[in-house]
């Protein structure tokens, strides 16, 4: 079982956590710097003009060896920018949310108090760590804490913003299409509106939504340490709901849920609904190894596409958005409900408390791939496009202030301060056994359609298909799969492998599995359907397979996990690799 490696650090200030972020590595597998030369202007702004400004670097330092970042990944090279970054949006256009089977208005005001007063947030100085526990491993004491927090937010008025179902809301509003779009100085279409899904904007507005709902929780119980848990499914050991969720007479319950995902069920982050808790396992390791580390080329492929203001929504997912993020929102889902809620649907999953525990390891995921995945995958994991830095959303502070934030504000934990604690990560060198001989003699007698004679093609059913390489052996490509037009009022998921030799499409540990595509039923306010598109890196995948060098095409395998139509493929391809971008000069 392979862990991380802490930075090493001789430095000694004031602050030091009381457990260090994340595990030890081996020492065969991770190089990371540590250097900060690159970080020498970069300070943290506080709210007030009498408060000090703190330079990363002494911050970084005295955080102690488990919680310093390496330099080496802040930054990437960066593309052209449209500088129509998304704005915070416009209040007073909010709608409400949709039943997406009959297409008739829910019992649910989909949209939070409003208010003329917006201040610019500025996040404040770190004086002492938070520190987000794992779920599984909480104490009963944190446990009543909790509790009563979520308690005590339930019974807020009605018209506090601050009260739990109003921030339930708030998640529904940016994810349902009930805020419009700001109207641009190159007056994009107004009618279009913000999905904070699916695109580049999927990490950042989560991550500021969890920090003001903490914030707001630790207010409840005057407790500024206050964090929240993170449910750590990509681990075993936390492959099922946590405990704490499950008692009937706790705030943190919510009856609609999936019976059939109880403890001892194990989280299924294929969707496959296989029920052999050994297979699952080994299932769940393959997919947080493909997300993590095999299956990008670029930053794009974890953080999800560019989504600039006047853009259509749903640009493209990024490789956690699309995999276990999803399928964990669908396992939970109650399947009795019309739309699978609470969990299950985008407008009511803020109203299970298990959904905030969700989101913080998503959250954790993405400082995990940021700081702690081997640099050679990815050498720049930073976007520094304007339009991501300076897209901004509006929440509510705990003390029920309308604030407006930057993605640009929310790049670094630590500088939000909090961390996560230690736990093993079990997926960190779950590499496929390599694939032998024998599948290109299966390839030859398989009777599949060649692609220009398949595409456009509906997706309700296996698919098998011939793909041209750009040459012979084991190069550094990617497989695209363009122009698919995807209903979102409907889950939709379907894995991908290449060269498969046993077609066992619900075995995912092996060499042949690439990875996957999967959306939440959303509501879309301009159309149902919409187009979007996914790259999956073949270059590792080329690694693990012995019998490749010779072959001119791949055989593709697209195994759909939903039932009937709701997808349509537009083609498939396979180009060259990007080549890495070239760190900008100092």
């Amino acid at each position: 079982m392979a862990s991380l490696n802490y930075f090493p650090c001789t430095a000694t200030l004031s602050h030091t956590p009381s457990r260090p972020t994340f595990p030890k590595p081996p020492s065969h597998r991770l190089q990371i710097s540590s250097s900060i030369s690159e970080n020498k202007n970069i300070d943290i702004e506080t709210n007030s003009n009498s408060q000090p400004k703190v330079d990363r670097r002494n911050m970084l330092l005295g955080l102690s060896s488990g919680s310093l970042y390496g330099a080496a990944n802040l930054v990437i090279n960066p593309r052209e920018s449209s500088a129509t970054p998304i704005q915070a949006p416009v209040l007073d256009s909010c709608g409400v949310a949709t039943n997406l089977n009959n297409n008739k208005e829910l019992d649910i005001n989909c949209c939070p108090p409003t208010t003329d007063r917006i201040v610019d947030y500025r996040v404040p100085p770190v004086f002492q760590m938070k520190m987000r526990p794992s779920a599984h491993r909480v104490s009963p004491e944190y446990i009543f804490k909790y509790n009563m927090a979520i308690d005590r937010m339930k019974r807020l008025p009605k018209d506090d913003p601050r009260n739990f179902f109003q921030q339930a809301n708030i998640h529904c509003a940016y994810c349902n299409g009930a805020y419009k779009q700001q109207e641009g100085q190159d007056g994009p279409d107004p009618s279009k509106f913000l999905q904070v899904h699916n695109s580049w904007l999927f990490f950042p507005f989560h991550r500021w939504y969890l920090y003001f709902y903490e914030r707001i929780l630790g207010k409840l119980i005057n407790d500024p340490t206050f964090a929240l848990p993170f449910w750590n499914w990509d681990n075993p050991k936390g492959m099922t709901i946590p405990p704490m969720f499950l008692d009937e007479r706790s705030a943190l319950y919510d009856k609609k849920r999936n019976k059939d995902s109880m403890p001892p069920a194990v989280v299924d982050l294929g969707l496959t609904d296989i029920k052999d808790p050994l297979q699952l396992v080994t299932n769940n390791l393959t997919i947080m190894y493909n997300e993590m580390i095999r299956g990008n080329s670029d930053v794009y492929g974890f953080m999800g596409k560019a989504y600039s203001q006047g853009d259509a929504p749903d640009r493209g997912p990024g490789s956690v958005e699309r995999g276990s993020h999803t399928s964990v929102h669908w396992w939970v889902g109650d399947p009795n409900q019309p739309t699978r809620e609470d969990l299950g649907n985008f407008y009511s999953a803020g109203r299970d408390p298990l959904f905030y525990c969700h989101h913080a390891n998503v959250d954790r995921m993405w400082t995990l791939w940021q700081y702690f995945i081997p640099s050679n995958k990815v050498p720049y994991k930073r976007i520094t496009e304007t339009d991501f830095l300076n897209a901004s959303f509006l929440f509510y502070d705990e003390n029920a202030q309308l604030v407006r934030v930057t993605v640009q504000d929310c790049l670094d934990n630590l500088r939000m301060g909090y961390e996560f604690e230690r736990i093993d990560l079990p997926w960190l060198d779950y590499r496929p056994p390599p694939q032998t001989v024998g599948a290109r003699i299966r390839r030859a007698n398989t009777k599949s359609a060649q692609p220009n004679t398949v595409f456009p093609l509906k997706l309700d059913q296996i698919v098998r298909v011939f793909v041209q390489k750009t040459k012979k052996g084991k190069a550094d490509e990617v497989l695209v799969l363009e122009d698919m037009e995807v209903d979102t009022s409907k889950l939709l998921k379907f894995d991908v492998f290449v060269n498969d030799e046993d077609d066992n499409v619900f075995e995912l540990d092996k060499a042949a599995y690439l990875g996957t595509y999967a959306q939440l039923p959303h509501k879309s306010a301009t159309n149902s359907t919409v187009k979007t598109s996914i790259s999956l890196k073949l270059t590792d995948l080329y690694d693990d397979m012995d019998n490749i060098d010779d072959d001119e095409t791949v055989l593709v395998t697209l195994v759909p996990r939903h039932q009937g139509e709701g997808i349509t493929i537009g083609g498939i391809k396979i180009i060259e690799a990007p080549p890495p971008a070239k760190k900008p000069a100092a």
